[in-house]
């Protein structure tokens, strides 16, 4: 079973032609964040090595990762694993406290 049949397994019956071209930009970004991997992600200045800057690979897989990151955001949401509708325990406890001062 390959990544995108693994990805429309996990989406199951909300399948669409907009959720599989989001399964098909997902596994896109994945293969290119592997590629950037290969790339250093840090340049180092060889006459004072303190000195050091992000290269363009480090740029582009931050950028990438933050797509990648909302696609599968997204995935979650449709399939219902997305545990945002969670309420945090610092929400919980401050709810408690302000119910209790009434």
């Amino acid at each position: 079973m390959d990544r995108k049949e693994k990805l429309l397994n996990i989406i199951g019956k909300e399948r669409n032609e907009l959720l599989i071209q989001l399964v098909d930009e997902t596994i896109f970004l994945e293969d290119r964040l592997e590629e950037l991997k290969q790339y250093p992600f840090i340049a180092v200045n060889p006459k004072n090595p303190m000195k050091q800057r992000a290269t363009p690979a480090s740029r582009q897989y931050k950028e990438m990762l933050q797509q990648y990151t909302s696609c599968i955001r997204v995935i979650a949401r449709i399939t219902g694993q997305d545990d945002t509708d969670e309420e945090s325990p610092l929400r919980k406890w401050f709810r408690k406290r302000t119910d209790n001062a009434d």
